[in-house]
């Protein structure tokens, strides 16, 4: 009779408790919840790292109260297509990304920081320019725990590169891998996998993954799917032969039965921008069949890779340094310069990036204006700018229409705002940097109109998703 009449009192004691405070308030924001719905005012409560309330909380306390109104809030964004996995090393506070919102990091666009041999580590150290570190991991779990043991503030995930396999392999060998050869790169993507990777990506127009074929390609991308892993590429082309590309994409696709996502979704260089309703229309038709194909895309009418991509394909299928054996032979530099294609003209594409100061100087200037400063053609300058640097040279293609990038956005959910996690693993589990750990599948994915991370159950489009503008 004592134990209940004490049980009772100590329930009417916690009714009559507070309810706990948080240690920070967002007040009156206007929620973006990453459901693609319209936004709501609402105030946001956060207790330790985790969202506890969200609604009318202006009878609740916290130690931190910010003032929102006429702002928006919204879930951490993903980059989808990151490179931070050098920077991360020397800023695990990833103040340039996370400044902007962006809460995870996935890495892995066709290479990946693992698995690594003694000679990948050989060249990966040549490679460095202003940021040096030392790498002390082999496998892409061991640079994952590396990058946790450093201490990071963005959530990161990463794909396992074809091109990372193919090296770890073959170097940069352009034939087809032998039986034993393709079996060693399947035991290297599944260890990855294994140790939190969310697929296998590819990036086609540079070497070695553009070495594989189509089936070699379907052949890993099988291995992914038996982890419930997705494939991602940076498509074979995206000039000319897109439409083949976006084809070989969902071929690999239905043929792995895998989830697939086609990087930067475009079609580049003004010859071809009629291609995208083409495109889009392929992928609408390959969903409609019930595969699941998605793209990411960019905002604006540009993309940044190497100078060097100009340079006729057999003038990089050994590597940057085959590629610098050539350019210090007279007779081959020759022929390379007279095979150079431009996809934009000259004067669209901005040089940003230098490996050697003294050529920093040039940063901002088109090719054709530096070319004019040389007295030479355009061609001439590509061979001799690389030369110089002794790298591809960062540079940025205004190589997009404008109207195609108006186009593109209306898309529904298949189109992503660059950053889309397309998520399904057996065992997935955030952790602080990488994915482990038996829980249930889980899909983290986030609409075209709101860009914004989260885990936010996948949904197919409704009836009423504005349709794809094409051209009339």
């Amino acid at each position: 009779m004592y134990a209940l009449r004490f049980l009772i009192l100590l329930l009417i004691f916690s009714s009559c408790q507070p309810e706990p405070g948080f240690d920070v308030v967002i007040r009156g924001g206007q929620l973006l919840d990453g459901s693609g719905s319209p936004a709501i005012r609402a105030d946001l409560g956060i207790r330790g790292d985790t969202i506890a309330a969200i609604g009318d909380l202006s009878g609740r306390k916290a130690k931190t109260e910010i003032d929102a109104t006429g702002l928006h809030l919204a879930p951490g964004f993903i980059n989808m297509l990151s490179w931070a996995n050098v920077s991360l090393l020397e800023d695990g506070r990833s103040q340039s990304d996370i400044r902007q919102g962006v809460t995870l990091e996935v890495l892995g666009e066709g290479r990946s920081m693992g698995p690594l041999n003694e000679e990948m580590k050989r060249e990966m150290r040549n490679g460095q320019q202003d940021i040096t570190y030392d790498i002390p991991w082999t496998t892409l779990g061991e640079y994952l725990q590396h990058l946790e043991e450093r201490g990071v503030s963005t959530n990161v995930a990463s794909f396992v590169g074809n091109g990372t396999l193919r090296e770890y392999v073959m170097g940069y060998e352009k034939r087809a891998p032998t039986p034993a050869e393709m079996d060693s790169m399947k035991t290297l993507l599944r260890r990855g996998m294994e140790e939190g990777a969310v697929g296998l990506s590819t990036s086609l127009i540079y070497v070695p993954s553009g070495h594989a074929s189509t089936g070699e390609i379907t052949d890993l991308a099988r291995v992914v799917s038996e982890y419930g892993g997705m494939y991602i590429s940076h498509i074979r082309n995206e000039e000319d032969s897109l439409l083949h590309a976006v084809r070989e994409l969902i071929q690999i696709a239905e043929d792995a039965d895998v989830p697939a996502e086609i990087y930067h979704f475009k079609a580049s260089g003004q010859d071809n921008w009629d291609l995208l309703d083409s495109a889009i229309a392929l992928v609408e038709d390959a969903r409609s069949r019930g595969l699941e194909i998605t793209t990411d895309m960019y905002m604006y009418n540009a993309s940044s890779t190497g100078l060097n991509v100009l340079l006729p394909a057999w003038a990089k299928d050994g590597g940057h340094e085959s590629t610098m054996e050539y350019l210090r032979d007279p007779e081959a530099r020759q022929r390379m310069i007279e095979e150079v294609k431009f996809h934009v003209p000259p004067e669209n594409i901005l040089l940003v990036g230098f490996r050697n100061k003294d050529m920093r100087h040039l940063i901002g200037k088109n090719l054709a204006e530096v070319a004019a400063e040389r007295g030479i053609r355009p061609r001439e300058a590509i061979a001799d700018l690389i030369f110089e640097d002794d790298s591809r040279i960062q540079v940025v293609y205004f190589s997009m229409s404008e109207e195609n990038v108006e186009k593109n956005s209306p898309c529904p959910i298949w189109q992503y705002v660059r950053m889309r996690a397309p998520i399904r693993m057996k065992g997935f589990s955030w952790n602080r940097v990488r994915t482990r750990g038996p829980t249930a599948p889980l899909r983290a994915s986030c609409p075209i109109l709101s860009a914004i991370a989260g885990s936010f159950p996948w949904r197919k489009p409704s009836a009423d998703s504005p349709p794809c503008r094409r051209a009339t």
